[in-house]
Protein backbone atom coordinates (compact mmCIF):
# COMPACT_ATOMS: atom_id res chain seq x y z
CA UNK A 1 0.00 0.00 0.00
CA UNK A 2 1.38 3.57 -0.93
CA UNK A 3 1.15 6.01 1.77
CA UNK A 4 -0.73 9.14 1.27
CA UNK A 5 1.79 11.61 1.28
CA UNK A 6 2.28 12.82 -1.99
CA UNK A 7 -1.87 13.73 -2.88
CA UNK A 8 -4.28 13.98 0.67
CA UNK A 9 -6.66 14.92 -1.49
CA UNK A 10 -7.34 11.85 -3.08
CA UNK A 11 -7.35 8.12 -2.47
CA UNK A 12 -3.79 6.58 -3.71
CA UNK A 13 -4.15 3.20 -5.46
CA UNK A 14 -2.53 0.69 -3.77
CA UNK A 15 0.37 -1.94 -4.34
CA UNK A 16 2.04 0.83 -6.66
CA UNK A 17 5.74 0.30 -6.05
CA UNK A 18 7.65 2.62 -8.52
CA UNK A 19 6.66 5.89 -10.28
CA UNK A 20 4.14 5.70 -13.02
CA UNK A 21 4.88 7.64 -16.36
CA UNK A 22 2.70 9.80 -18.43
CA UNK A 23 2.29 7.40 -21.00
CA UNK A 24 1.55 4.72 -18.50
CA UNK A 25 -1.36 6.85 -17.11
CA UNK A 26 -2.74 7.39 -20.68
CA UNK A 27 -2.57 3.29 -21.33
CA UNK A 28 -4.89 2.62 -18.06
CA UNK A 29 -8.17 1.28 -19.44
CA UNK A 30 -11.49 3.81 -18.99
CA UNK A 31 -14.01 1.66 -18.07
CA UNK A 32 -13.45 0.86 -14.45
CA UNK A 33 -15.47 3.77 -13.21
CA UNK A 34 -12.80 5.83 -11.94
CA UNK A 35 -11.23 8.98 -13.11
CA UNK A 36 -6.94 9.33 -12.23
CA UNK A 37 -4.26 11.67 -12.19
CA UNK A 38 -1.13 11.33 -11.69
CA UNK A 39 1.12 13.18 -8.87
CA UNK A 40 5.24 12.64 -8.93
CA UNK A 41 4.80 9.51 -10.59
CA UNK A 42 2.07 8.17 -7.54
CA UNK A 43 -1.22 7.34 -9.45
CA UNK A 44 -4.35 9.14 -7.68
CA UNK A 45 -7.90 7.24 -7.37
CA UNK A 46 -10.62 9.40 -7.51
CA UNK A 47 -14.02 8.45 -7.90
CA UNK A 48 -16.86 10.10 -10.49
CA UNK A 49 -17.97 13.39 -8.43
CA UNK A 50 -21.98 14.08 -7.94
CA UNK A 51 -24.42 16.09 -9.10
CA UNK A 52 -23.87 19.49 -6.74
CA UNK A 53 -20.14 19.57 -8.19
CA UNK A 54 -21.47 19.24 -11.74
CA UNK A 55 -24.09 22.31 -10.82
CA UNK A 56 -20.95 24.45 -9.36
CA UNK A 57 -19.41 24.24 -12.82
CA UNK A 58 -21.67 23.55 -15.57
CA UNK A 59 -22.45 27.44 -15.86
CA UNK A 60 -18.90 28.87 -15.74
CA UNK A 61 -18.11 26.17 -18.17
CA UNK A 62 -20.87 26.89 -20.85
CA UNK A 63 -19.83 31.13 -20.28
CA UNK A 64 -16.43 30.67 -20.40
CA UNK A 65 -16.47 28.39 -23.54
CA UNK A 66 -18.86 30.88 -25.69
CA UNK A 67 -16.85 33.55 -24.46
CA UNK A 68 -13.38 32.25 -25.42
CA UNK A 69 -15.07 30.89 -29.05
CA UNK A 70 -16.54 34.24 -29.49
CA UNK A 71 -13.16 35.86 -29.34
CA UNK A 72 -10.80 33.18 -30.75
CA UNK A 73 -8.89 32.78 -27.22
CA UNK A 74 -8.12 29.39 -27.27
CA UNK A 75 -9.81 26.89 -25.76
CA UNK A 76 -11.71 25.74 -22.79
CA UNK A 77 -11.56 21.94 -21.82
CA UNK A 78 -13.69 19.55 -19.49
CA UNK A 79 -12.46 17.46 -16.65
CA UNK A 80 -11.43 14.60 -18.69
CA UNK A 81 -8.54 16.00 -20.73
CA UNK A 82 -4.72 16.17 -18.62
CA UNK A 83 -2.22 18.23 -18.63
CA UNK A 84 1.32 17.58 -17.96
CA UNK A 85 3.09 19.66 -15.29
CA UNK A 86 5.95 18.34 -14.66
CA UNK A 87 9.48 19.77 -15.42
CA UNK A 88 12.60 17.78 -17.74
CA UNK A 89 14.06 15.09 -15.15
CA UNK A 90 11.18 15.27 -12.56
CA UNK A 91 8.91 12.68 -12.17
CA UNK A 92 5.59 12.72 -13.79
CA UNK A 93 2.69 15.13 -12.78
CA UNK A 94 -0.96 14.97 -14.47
CA UNK A 95 -3.71 16.77 -13.31
CA UNK A 96 -7.18 16.85 -15.20
CA UNK A 97 -8.84 20.24 -14.02
CA UNK A 98 -12.69 20.56 -13.78
CA UNK A 99 -12.71 23.36 -16.38
CA UNK A 100 -9.55 24.81 -17.74
CA UNK A 101 -8.58 27.30 -20.60
CA UNK A 102 -5.68 27.41 -22.90
CA UNK A 103 -4.28 30.23 -24.54
CA UNK A 104 -4.43 29.92 -28.63
CA UNK A 105 -0.77 30.70 -28.29
CA UNK A 106 -0.09 27.93 -26.43
CA UNK A 107 -2.17 25.61 -28.83
CA UNK A 108 0.00 26.30 -31.52
CA UNK A 109 2.70 24.71 -29.42
CA UNK A 110 0.61 21.23 -29.68
CA UNK A 111 2.20 18.91 -32.26
CA UNK A 112 0.41 18.08 -35.61
CA UNK A 113 -2.76 16.95 -36.21
CA UNK A 114 -2.81 12.94 -36.58
CA UNK A 115 0.80 12.75 -35.05
CA UNK A 116 1.26 9.81 -32.23
CA UNK A 117 1.94 12.99 -29.87
CA UNK A 118 -1.12 14.49 -30.47
CA UNK A 119 -3.38 11.37 -28.69
CA UNK A 120 -0.98 12.58 -25.33
CA UNK A 121 -2.00 14.65 -22.22
CA UNK A 122 -1.53 18.70 -22.82
CA UNK A 123 2.41 19.27 -22.70
CA UNK A 124 2.25 22.07 -20.58
CA UNK A 125 -0.18 23.39 -18.00
CA UNK A 126 -3.71 25.53 -18.72
CA UNK A 127 -3.22 28.96 -18.36
CA UNK A 128 -6.52 28.89 -16.16
CA UNK A 129 -7.46 25.77 -14.19
CA UNK A 130 -10.48 25.67 -12.68
CA UNK A 131 -10.85 23.35 -9.38
CA UNK A 132 -14.20 22.29 -7.51
CA UNK A 133 -13.81 20.98 -4.30
CA UNK A 134 -15.62 17.66 -3.26
CA UNK A 135 -17.35 17.50 0.56
CA UNK A 136 -14.00 15.59 1.87
CA UNK A 137 -11.44 17.73 -0.08
CA UNK A 138 -9.95 20.10 2.40
CA UNK A 139 -7.86 23.87 2.33
CA UNK A 140 -4.37 22.12 2.94
CA UNK A 141 -4.25 19.89 0.78
CA UNK A 142 -6.03 21.41 -2.15
CA UNK A 143 -3.57 23.99 -1.51
CA UNK A 144 -0.99 21.59 -2.42
CA UNK A 145 -2.58 20.68 -5.69
CA UNK A 146 -2.72 24.56 -6.54
CA UNK A 147 0.95 24.63 -5.69
CA UNK A 148 0.80 22.03 -8.58
CA UNK A 149 -0.74 23.86 -11.21
CA UNK A 150 1.14 27.21 -10.41
CA UNK A 151 4.46 25.20 -10.29
CA UNK A 152 3.67 23.90 -13.94
CA UNK A 153 2.99 26.94 -15.95
CA UNK A 154 -0.77 27.85 -14.64
CA UNK A 155 -1.72 31.66 -15.05
CA UNK A 156 -4.75 32.16 -13.10
CA UNK A 157 -6.32 29.28 -10.95
CA UNK A 158 -10.25 29.41 -9.33
CA UNK A 159 -10.50 27.40 -6.26
CA UNK A 160 -14.44 26.62 -5.64
CA UNK A 161 -15.60 25.87 -2.46
CA UNK A 162 -19.18 24.50 -2.68
CA UNK A 163 -19.55 24.48 0.90
CA UNK A 164 -19.11 27.85 1.86
CA UNK A 165 -19.71 29.22 -1.52
CA UNK A 166 -16.06 31.31 -1.91
CA UNK A 167 -13.56 30.75 -4.45
CA UNK A 168 -9.91 30.93 -3.54
CA UNK A 169 -7.93 32.92 -6.41
CA UNK A 170 -4.38 31.73 -7.16
CA UNK A 171 -1.38 33.57 -8.91
CA UNK A 172 1.74 32.38 -9.66
CA UNK A 173 4.84 33.43 -7.15
CA UNK A 174 2.48 33.35 -4.57
CA UNK A 175 1.93 30.70 -1.77
CA UNK A 176 -1.39 31.48 -0.77
CA UNK A 177 -4.68 32.30 -2.55
CA UNK A 178 -4.20 36.09 -3.20
CA UNK A 179 -8.13 36.52 -2.20
CA UNK A 180 -11.02 34.40 -1.47
CA UNK A 181 -14.01 35.39 -3.08
CA UNK A 182 -17.35 35.33 -1.71
CA UNK A 183 -21.07 35.78 -3.04
CA UNK A 184 -21.30 39.18 -3.63
CA UNK A 185 -17.93 39.05 -5.44
CA UNK A 186 -17.12 38.72 -9.41
CA UNK A 187 -14.56 36.07 -10.87
CA UNK A 188 -12.19 37.89 -13.34
CA UNK A 189 -10.14 36.56 -16.21
CA UNK A 190 -7.53 39.46 -15.85
CA UNK A 191 -5.08 39.55 -18.48
CA UNK A 192 -5.22 35.60 -18.80
CA UNK A 193 -8.95 35.82 -19.77
CA UNK A 194 -9.43 39.42 -20.89
CA UNK A 195 -12.56 41.09 -20.47
CA UNK A 196 -14.31 37.81 -18.72
CA UNK A 197 -16.23 37.97 -15.93
CA UNK A 198 -18.99 35.92 -13.95
CA UNK A 199 -20.57 36.46 -10.39
CA UNK A 200 -19.59 34.28 -7.77
CA UNK A 201 -22.91 33.97 -6.52
CA UNK A 202 -24.06 32.54 -10.33
CA UNK A 203 -21.93 29.46 -9.25
CA UNK A 204 -24.10 28.36 -6.68
CA UNK A 205 -27.24 29.59 -7.61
Amino acid sequence: MVVNTVAPWAELVPDVDRPMTADELLALPEDDGWRYELVAGRLVRMPPTGVEHDDVGAGLQHELFAFVVVRRLGRVTLSDVGFRLDRAGEKHIVLAPDIAFVSAERLAQLPPRGTPERKKFFPFAPDLAVEVASPDQYRPEMAQKARHYLDGGTRLLWLVWPGSRQVDVWRPGNDQPVTTLAVGDTLDGEEVVPGFTFPVARLFA
